[in-house]
């Protein structure tokens, strides 16, 4: 096949497509396949000759009006040569730029970019799930309109669980359109970090600090663990915040504010701690779950959205009620006093990591990709 990947982040940023994308990309080749990506960049100068396919790089810092239509004439040149367009960013732009190519169009997609955009500017304080239901004003109604617009243009719908997989159904995207496919773990050399906390038993946590990641809770669960240290992976709006939460409570040497890491540098962070936990009160699909079980540290995460897919409540992880209050500190402090505990639930999800294998993503992937395509 001759594939023309769309995406918004691509190496050096730092995110899922940015580390998808790439690992996708390389692996379709291998499989005899001609791979382009087209990309947003903040500079065009990178050096992009490690990828065993062409990256085409434009100017993410543009005017957007004329970034849309440099981006829209850019996939239509690219695009010609193209069986298939997979697209994993730029949703609208890849829509309308096929409207005159025609070719085969496949997305993915792990959450919903209107719910997104509309937290992200503070619009809303709702959950993932009463965003689907509930009716906004004209501007969000829009947001709302333009994402059920592009996603039902696509051919197919790749998507990472079940649970996502029913709401985009409910965008009025036909059942069989809608592919599952799940995340997997890509093997990547890492060796542990030093974490600059004097605390012998530290906790974990990975992901944008934004608000429905609820790591403020997690802040105040670990400061009623006598001893427990925190590591904040990530960065983004709620960090002030939350910085001030920590300077607050007087709990600055117990706290590590790690900033954005690259993959290695967090799985190095990661398996430098006993203990991770992920509280978001919402997710439709938690990459970062299999991250933790394949560096063999036990898991705590709250039951929401796709998490359930993948965490099996005292099998190979603990689930916590998403309000969890002082139920989360007591759930904390149960494992971090049992190594025995621990070591069991780490030992159960490296089992559970065989169903999620990059190779079987891959040719999942690859399958959809070709389907219908001569």
């Amino acid at each position: 096949m001759e594939i023309l990947i769309v995406t918004g982040i691509f190496p050096p940023d730092i995110g899922g497509p940015a580390t998808y994308v790439p690992s996708i990309g390389r692996e379709l080749v291998k499989r005899g396949h001609n791979v382009v990506v087209v990309t947003l960049s903040d500079a065009l100068d990178h050096n992009d000759e490690d990828h065993p396919f062409a990256v085409v790089r434009l100017r993410r810092g543009m005017f957007k009006a004329w970034r849309f239509i440099r981006t829209v004439t850019t996939l239509l040149r690219r695009g010609r040569r193209a069986d298939v367009l997979f697209v994993n960013g730029l949703y609208l732009e890849a829509v309308v730029a096929n409207l005159a190519l025609g070719k085969r169009l496949v997305h993915k997609l792990v959450g919903d970019w209107a719910w997104e955009r509309a937290a992200n500017k503070g619009w809303i304080k709702d959950t993932f799930e009463q965003f689907q239901t509930f009716r906004y004003g004209a501007k969000i109604e829009a947001l709302k309109t333009l994402r059920k617009f592009w996603t039902r243009r696509a051919d197919k719908v790749i998507v990472p669980s079940r649970y996502l997989a029913r709401w985009i159904c409910r965008w009025g995207v036909p059942e069989k359109k809608v592919n599952v496919i799940y995340n997997a773990v890509e093997s990547v050399p890492f060796s542990r970090s030093d974490i600059p906390l004097s605390t012998q038993l530290n906790i974990v946590t990975v992901g944008r600090l934004v608000a429905w990641k609820q790591v403020d809770y997690i802040i105040q669960a670990v400061a009623e663990c006598d001893g427990a240290g925190l590591v904040i992976v990530g960065d983004g709006p709620e960090r002030s915040r939350l910085e001030a939460l920590v300077h607050d409570q007087g709990m600055s040497g117990r706290i590590y504010f790690a900033g954005q890491k690259n993959k290695e540098e967090t799985l190095s962070l990661m398996a430098a701690c006993d203990l991770f936990i992920l509280n978001s009160a919402t997710e439709t699909f938690p990459h970062v779950v299999l991250e933790a079980m394949s560096v063999g540290i036990p898991v705590v995460a709250t039951a929401v959205g796709g998490t359930p897919e993948v965490v099996h409540n005292q099998e190979n992880g603990v689930l916590v009620a998403p309000q969890a209050g002082a139920g989360l500190s007591e759930t904390l402090a149960k494992l971090l006093s049992s190594p025995l505990e621990r070591q069991l639930l780490a030992d159960r999800a490296k089992d559970t990591l065989g169903q999620f294998r990059f190779s079987t993503m891959v040719e999942a992937t690859e399958a959809v990709l070709q389907h219908h395509i001569q």
